[in-house]
């Protein structure tokens, strides 16, 4: 177990609508929700880019500029944070995502592990939205880890599924990947792994032994276990407005700030202190 609890938020996500939730946006409103979330205890904060232009804050960006302002407003409005930047989209133009990572450098990013038929299925059974394949191929993969590795920054290895897991020590065998490592269990997708407590214990044994892990729970007031257990066996903790809008009561957020509060609370329910970001990066193994 990690004595320390680094605690991740998700400030906003690349598919949440400001004109419905309280969604940060522009480089202003993301270094004050950076803010809250530091400081009740978020060591790192993960990135999403969204498109600047009155009106369209609900479309993604790759807008070089637009990252490297988004990531100056919090690391001058939070010292010392750890910035996890985004790398996830679909189709064969990803040149996007590339040139954000080698031009910024951030600290970590994500890597998304593997593909996944994103679907959804609403109560009518119908589909949420059209069926669609989030594409992540070996090549792909390859690619944004060149990215990384030119930049120096550490990859988060997303996990979807069990069998995503299994393809991250694949990675590390065949010379793919070689340097710190860090597992993201994605769970509570709905064609994913499901935000399930019990399964933690299977994916602990299919990850490399030597590798940091967390959870991101995908829901409602129902993920509030699932990261409990995470807390409990010794895994790292991430929660923010990309992932929830609820606490464990059910109550509705407005601030990344409440939902890292309360999932601070996890960490010490489990006898463990909060990770500061100088001791996130020790811990992580995050030189710059």
């Amino acid at each position: 177990m990690s004595d320390k609890a680094v605690i991740t938020c998700s400030l906003n996500g690349v598919l949440t609508d400001p004109k419905q939730h309280h969604v940060p946006v522009t480089p202003e409103q993301m270094a004050r929700e950076a803010k809250a979330a530091y400081d009740a205890g978020a060591a790192i904060v993960h990135i999403h880019l969204r498109d600047q232009r009155p009106d369209k804050g609900h479309l993604p960006s790759w807008d070089v500029n637009v990252s490297r302002e988004i990531q100056q407003a919090i690391r001058d409005a939070c010292p010392g944070i750890i910035i996890n930047h985004t790398s996830g989209t679909s189709g064969p133009n990803y040149q996007g995502p590339l040139a954000c990572i080698r031009e910024t450098r951030p600290e970590i990013a994500a890597c998304n592990a593997g593909s996944l038929n994103y679907l959804k299925v609403k109560s009518d059974n119908s589909w949420a939205w059209p069926p669609m394949m989030f594409d992540n191929s070996v090549e792909k993969i390859a690619d944004f880890l060149g990215a990384m590795k030119d930049a120096g920054t550490i990859p988060e290895f997303e996990c979807f599924d069990v069998g995503i897991v299994r393809c991250v020590g694949m990675y590390v065998q065949t010379g793919m990947y070689s340097g710190p490592l860090e597992y993201n269990f994605v769970m509570g997708v709905a064609s994913g792994m499901p935000a399930d407590p019990e399964l933690l214990p299977i994916l602990l044994k299919l990850k490399r032994p030597e590798a940091h892990w967390q959870v991101t729970a995908i829901g409602r007031a129902e993920i509030w276990p699932l990261h409990q257990a995470c807390a409990d066996l010794g895994g790292h903790l991430r929660t923010g407005l990309e992932d929830t809008f609820y606490l464990a009561n059910g109550e509705k957020v407005t601030s990344n700030g409440q939902l890292i509060e309360e999932i601070a609370g996890c960490a010490r329910r489990a006898g463990r202190e909060i990770a500061s970001p100088e001791e996130a990066r020790k811990i992580f193994g995050v030189l710059h």
